[in-house]
């Protein structure tokens, strides 16, 4: 059993509050767990409204399934217009490390 994550460090556009930040925020963490079957979260800079850290993170049968969908994650997030990814860490385990 492979275990994956990778964490974002992001800067959100045009935002100046936390409920605007929720407003961008909230719709990406749906979307990538609806398209892409992962267990997401936002995992730090919770009181800064234009920074945020995401996490995101998958169980998978073998090491190439979970790069495949870990480099698609990553993909993904960088395409959105309304953010910019400052950073990308990466990380995967076998269940026997």
């Amino acid at each position: 059993m492979w275990i994956g994550w990778i964490e974002f460090d992001i800067l959100l556009g045009d935002v100046h509050s936390l409920k605007e930040k929720r407003s961008v925020v909230r719709p990406l963490l749906a979307e990538l767990k609806r398209r892409f079957e992962v267990s997401v979260a936002e995992v730090g800079d919770h009181s800064q409204y234009r920074r945020s850290q995401l996490g995101v993170g998958l169980v998978a049968a073998d090491r190439p399934h979970l790069m495949e969908v870990l480099a698609a994650v990553e993909r993904f997030v960088a395409g959105r217009p309304e953010i910019e990814l400052l950073s990308a860490r990466q990380r995967e385990l076998h269940s026997e490390d």
